[in-house]
């Protein structure tokens, strides 16, 4: 798999490994990109960017971050986050932090903790969306019967929506379907 801009920041994705290596994880290549993993358990990634390269952590949220350099990697994300590196010397002058985090991320692993995720209940839906989901006994139900993660999808392809008139405009999904899982049924 060729890897857009890993050329670009070969040096500093090395910099990064070398300061990985020291930190008792195991390389691996995933999605080709150098992964490090503890006991089998993915920790962190180096991802080349277009304007940097970053040290992405999985379970990053999870990580005291005293020197506020972890950023969320999306607006949606729960679980990553990353700091983003421009040059060597920058990395020369937080290795001691990055070495600090990732035996963080290690001690994570090993409590096997999990980041708390958002209910199906906490995703915001557009006013449009809203309005019509509570005029609708049968549709106002529809999202509460939906895994977290098909709910935050749909979440977000109606906030994505322009004109606001496209936005009501697309179709509300039965909850009939998600009712034949298990989910109980509206009263």
């Amino acid at each position: 798999m060729k890897v857009p801009f890993a050329k670009k920041w070969q040096k500093e994705s090395d910099k990064l490994r070398a300061i990985a290596l020291d930190c008792d994880v195991v390389e691996e290549g995933k999605w080709g990109k150098p992964c490090f993993t503890y006991q089998q358990k993915n920790v962190a990634i180096i991802i080349p960017l277009k304007e940097s390269c970053a040290l992405s952590f999985f379970k990053g949220a999870l990580l005291k971050d005293p020197k506020h350099i972890l950023q969320m990697v999306g607006e949606h994300t729960q679980a990553a986050r990353w700091v983003k590196l421009t040059s060597v010397r920058q990395i020369a002058a937080l290795r001691t932090t990055l070495k600090t985090y990732l035996y963080e991320a290690v001690l994570v692993e090993e409590s096997e903790k999990k980041v708390p995720r958002k209910k199906v209940a906490e995703y915001a839906f557009p006013a449009e969306l809203q309005a019509r989901l509570d005029a609708d006994p049968v549709a106002g139900v529809a999202p509460l019967c939906l895994p977290a993660k098909s709910a935050r999808k749909a979440a977000k392809f109606r906030r994505a929506a322009r004109p606001r008139e496209t936005n009501s405009a697309r179709p509300l999904r039965s909850a009939a379907p998600a009712w034949g899982r298990g989910a109980p049924k509206p009263a």
